[in-house]
């Protein structure tokens, strides 16, 4: 390859890299939607038009690594040497998705090009899965996850997830990228153009028909936003005097954010007697949140319930953030990240979810983390619960766009579980969402004090909670045929010397 050549394939390589720093513009903040829509397109010419597996790994290597280091820029500073890790690992993560569209799309036809609009969405969301794992940080950053904001398009979540959004948006950029590639015949553009407006017709119409879900009633939420006040009798202080503020404001119950109570009530009878005082002074349940060492000597992050008679209800958070509440290997990693903000003791997990009961309503809790998990709103679903409510905290990234987007994430999972979504936050910015993803609330980072929401009750069952992650078994499924198909045609084509 000469000079000539050299500098236009490093200049492809630097185009990848903007084109997937750029994409992250189509999350909060700053929320330009639209661009999951086209932003992928031009990726997906040049992965084709690589001419080679080695450039087309290398285009998607620098192509990934733009965007998951973009998108996380904010949790880099926290991680120290691990940052490299992840730098690492989020060079790699498209580079699947960009072997196969060289290898699907490098000589298209307009067979090629509606193979391609179902095993390159199916590629992309095997990925999306595999790197949503809970040990590797959870579903952030996931492309369906945009859609938060277009309510005709945001109902496919309840058919099949933030997962079946995601193969959507890639359906219908692979589709404008082989109408857009340069040198291919008409029936290849027509054949682009016409997956493109296809897929994107039939989300839309499926949105368009489909109905409200049934609603029976509802409960009015007082949620309690304080900020960060390191003192733990300073911050319980606070809580308790906003919470007594929404006397007479008719909420049927006052929520906490995590991290609330920074001691076990067990251990101080005058804390359990204050909050049962306080829930007798508002007339209503108080669903605190304690990160504290318990009786066995563990720390665990707790959401307890407080009634005027005492402790109604429990739940005890699952998952918890790797790093953030435990060290994955710490005797390996311990001594590596010893100055950085990982967690300096593992937080003990919860064991089973729960249901609480505020009247006749039943809500079921998650903790911060846990919220961006798809499958546990569909457990509490079935488990009967008839709205969600999440207590989180992001006190170690406050101003960033992780605040942002864990809040949008509610009206997704709203939508995915058929239940109205609230998440309450200690620092970060509380929303509430029906079960259409039609925002009731949104309260951002500095704002301080108590905000009340009135929370409709929804009845019936999505598909996604009948059927659960469908999408990513069939993506599994139609990922693995096509590594074996193209791995058996290779071997037919070695020839013995």
């Amino acid at each position: 390859m000469g000079a000539a050549g050299r500098v236009r394939r490093w200049v492809a390589r630097g185009v990848a890299l903007l084109l997937g720093c750029l994409l992250v513009l189509a999350f909060p903040a700053p929320a330009l939607w639209w661009l999951a829509w086209v932003g992928l397109a031009p990726l997906v010419v040049l992965f084709a038009r690589a001419g080679s597996y080695r450039e087309a790994g290398w285009r998607s290597c620098l192509a990934s690594a733009g965007f998951f280091l973009t998108f996380f820029h904010w949790v880099l500073p926290q991680v120290g040497l691990l940052a490299l890790a992840v730098a690492v690992v989020a060079a790699v993560v498209w580079v699947p998705f960009g072997l196969l569209t060289y290898q699907l799309l490098r000589e298209p036809s307009p067979g090629r090009v509606a193979l391609a609009g179902v095993v390159l969405p199916s590629v992309w969301v095997s990925v999306e899965v595999v790197r949503s794992w809970e040990r590797l940080g959870g579903p952030w950053g996931i492309l369906g996850l945009t859609q938060w904001q277009v309510p005709p398009v945001l109902d496919v979540a309840a058919l099949g997830g933030m997962w079946l959004l995601s193969a959507v948006l890639v359906a219908v950029n692979v589709g404008l990228a082989a109408a857009a590639l340069p040198g291919v015949s008409r029936a290849v553009r027509f054949s682009g153009a016409g997956l493109a407006v296809v897929v994107a017709a039939s989300a839309l119409g499926y949105g368009l028909l489909r109905a409200d879900p049934a609603m029976t009633g509802t409960i009015r939420v007082a949620g309690v936003q304080a900020g960060v006040i390191h003192d733990p009798g300073q911050r319980f202080a606070r809580h308790v005097e906003l919470t007594r503020t929404v006397r007479g404001r008719g909420q049927d119950v006052v929520v906490w954010g995590q991290s609330s109570m920074a001691f076990d009530p067990a251990r101080r009878p005058d804390t359990v007697t204050l909050l049962r005082e306080t829930a007798a002074a508002v007339g209503s349940d108080v669903l605190v949140n304690v990160d504290a060492r318990g009786t066995d000597g563990r720390i665990r992050k707790t959401a307890q319930q407080y009634g005027a008679g005492g402790l109604v209800g429990t739940y005890e958070k699952r998952r918890l953030v790797p790093f953030g509440e435990y060290v994955p290997l710490r005797s390996l990693l311990g001594g590596l990240l010893r100055d950085t903000g990982i967690a300096d003791e593992d937080r003990a997990p919860g064991v089973e979810p729960s249901i609480l009961r505020v009247g006749a309503v039943r809500l079921g809790p998650l903790i911060s983390y846990e919220s961006v998990f798809p499958d546990l709103r569909r457990e509490l679903v079935r488990r009967g619960a008839d709205v969600t409510v999440v207590q989180g905290s992001l006190t170690s990234f406050h101003g960033t766009w992780a605040h942002p987007v864990q809040a949008s994430a509610e009206a997704i999972r709203a939508v995915e579980s058929g239940r109205s979504a609230v998440l309450v936050e200690l620092d970060g910015t509380s929303a509430a969402f029906d079960a259409r993803g039609r925002r009731l609330a949104w309260l951002p980072p500095d704002a301080r004090g108590i905000f009340v929401v009135e929370v409709p009750i929804h009845e019936g069952s999505t598909p996604y909670v009948r059927w659960g992650d469908w999408v990513p078994a069939t993506a599994f499924v139609i990922t693995v045929a096509t590594l074996v198909l193209l791995g058996s045609r290779a071997l037919l084509r070695i020839r013995p010397r």
